[in-house]
Order: structure tokens, then C-alpha cells, then sequence
């Protein structure tokens, strides 16, 4: 007679089965957000960063050390709207200028409406409209969508609904800012012309076309 017998795993207390792996070393995880980082196509934030990192991982502390590190290289890790990427340091900037310069243009009413957009975001079309003092083209619209520089925000709790307006983190990337905070102020704005670009008072109103097209301002 053959007796069977039959082993039992008793879990002693405080021993798991499966131990959790022990979040890196920050040297260990600056160089994987380092390698991260320079492989997205795309500023990244915390969140983000976490989806591909262990779990426990300390990112704002690996992000500090690790933009404290690059400081004053020719490539520093800058912070861009809620996210983070490696750009070309500003100084250098000018080496780069064959690399990243393209012949857009933009006419002085997408500039403008730009402009609003960005200073008083979330806003809705009639609003840019009432400001700029004649009609937004939806033209002028989809091209700034187009180039991804603003989007539709939340729709305004008001008859109607109206979606409102706001700038991206493209458009931050693109000028090199943080925040919408650092938007030049309204003296540099005078001396871009951009606040005597309004139609002189008593002149016809309508909507922005081709009578516009002849002011353009490059904008790289």
C-alpha cells in the first residue's frame, strides 16, 4: 500500500512569496529618465515618466539632480508647461538655426489671435473677436490648430456652450517657455508692434482675409 503525502506551504508572518523589487538608487534612475527622455519625441511628465519606471521610483528628486547636472551644458533638462525634455541650451541656440528653421509665416491676424489666446486663455471665439475688433476667420483657426500651437479647452458653462481656446505645451516648447507666466510683457509686446496691430479706429470691420495677407510676421 502506497501512502501519499501531500506537502502544505504555510506562509510564515512577515514573508511575502514574492518579494517587491526595491526602487533604484537615484543614480540608477536619473540614468534611466536620462534615457527616457532623450529617446521621446516629446516633453514628458511625472506621470508619464512613472508608467515606464519601477514603481516606488523618486522622480522629482531624480529630476532635480538630474537638471542640476546638465546645468550649463550645451544640452539642459528644462521644464516645459507640466512636463520635461532635453533642449539645445539658449545660448547655443544660434548653432542650431539651419537644423530648425522653417519658412512658415504666420498673417498679423493669426498673430494676433495667437497672442489672445495666449495671454487670456481659456477664451472663446467671440471673445477674441471682441478684442481684435473684427470677425476670426476659422481659417485662422485651423491653422493654429494645425501647427499645434492651441486647442479647444472646456466649454464655457453659458447658453450655447461655446468651447474656449488655449495654448499648448507645443507652443511653450517652441518658444522656450515654461508657463504662459513667461510671456513677454506689454512693453516688449509695443516693441514687436503687436498691440498697434488693430485696425485704426473708424476704419471698415469685417472678416480677416487676403487684405491681411500682404503683413505676415515669421515666426520660426
Amino acid at each position: 500500500m502506497n501512502d501519499t503525502v501531500s506537502e502544505t506551504c504555510i506562509p510564515l508572518p512577515g514573508l511575502h512569496a514574492e518579494a517587491p523589487f526595491a526602487p533604484p538608487a537615484i543614480p540608477d534612475l536619473m540614468r534611466m529618465i536620462e534615457a527616457i527622455l532623450f529617446a521621446s519625441p516629446k516633453p514628458l511628465n511625472s506621470r508619464e515618466l512613472a508608467e515606464r519606471l519601477p514603481q516606488g521610483s523618486d522622480i522629482p528628486e531624480a529630476l532635480v539632480r538630474l537638471r542640476s547636472l546638465y546645468a550649463g551644458r550645451g544640452v539642459e533638462l528644462v521644464r516645459v508647461g507640466q512636463g520635461w525634455a532635453f533642449r539645445t541650451a539658449p545660448d547655443l541656440g544660434h548653432l542650431m538655426h539651419r537644423e530648425v528653421i522653417e519658412n512658415r509665416k504666420l498673417s498679423r491676424a493669426a498673430v494676433e489671435t495667437l497672442a489672445i489666446v495666449a495671454y487670456h486663455g481659456p477664451i472663446t471665439r467671440t471673445e477674441i473677436e471682441e478684442i481684435r475688433g473684427v470677425a476670426v476667420s476659422k481659417g485662422t483657426i485651423d491653422l493654429l490648430m494645425e501647427m499645434g500651437w492651441i486647442k479647444t479647452g472646456r466649454r464655457r458653462a453659458t447658453p450655447g456652450r461655446p468651447a474656449t481656446f488655449v495654448t499648448t505645451e507645443a507652443f511653450l516648447d517652441h518658444f522656450g517657455l515654461e508657463s504662459t507666466e513667461d510671456l513677454p510683457g506689454l512693453a516688449e509686446l509695443r516693441a514687436s508692434g503687436l498691440l498697434d496691430a488693430r485696425p485704426a479706429p473708424g476704419s471698415a470691420s469685417g472678416t480677416e482675409g487676403d487684405a491681411e495677407a500682404p503683413e505676415q510676421g515669421e515666426m520660426l
